[in-house]
């Protein structure tokens, strides 16, 4: 570990690991596995507690669904040790894009890059009949 992680994860709670969690994995945890984005997840040697040490920041969403189950105790089985094979109608996992360029943009959103290409048709600006009238009557 180089010395730059070493104090972001003393210092810092949302990089990896903190101090106080680094000694209580080393003294009561168990590995159980990692997933694919490289999170390991522990348990206690008597199986109460459950814990997550996320691979770079720490975001929940960053946990498969699988493992979410087992962290809250929705099932006993390890996504590593249990038949998890993925349903035909399931879309592969995409962790929360929430405030990336990825997130989710309905149509009509300002956030959109041209938010009104898709739906031109269905709103037309109210417009004064007498325009002419009204700025002679101004002036």
């Amino acid at each position: 570990m180089n010395i730059k992680r070493f104090f972001l994860q003393v210092l810092t709670w949302w990089n990896g690991q903190t101090l106080g969690t680094r000694l209580w994995t080393w003294r009561k945890g168990r590995l159980v596995g990692k997933d694919e984005f490289g999170n390991a997840y522990y348990r206690t040697h008597d199986g109460k507690r459950r814990w997550v040490i996320y691979n770079g920041e720490a975001e929940a969403s960053l946990s498969t669904p699988n493992w979410h189950g087992w962290l809250h105790y929705r099932t006993d089985i390890t996504p590593v040790g249990g038949d998890h094979a993925a349903h035909d109608w399931e879309r592969p996992y995409r962790p929360n894009l929430t405030g990336t360029g990825g997130a989710y943009r309905p149509p009509g959103s300002l956030a959109r890059l041209n938010p009104h290409s898709v739906n031109d048709d269905d709103y037309q600006a109210w417009r004064p009949e007498h325009s002419e009238i009204r700025r002679q009557t101004r002036a």
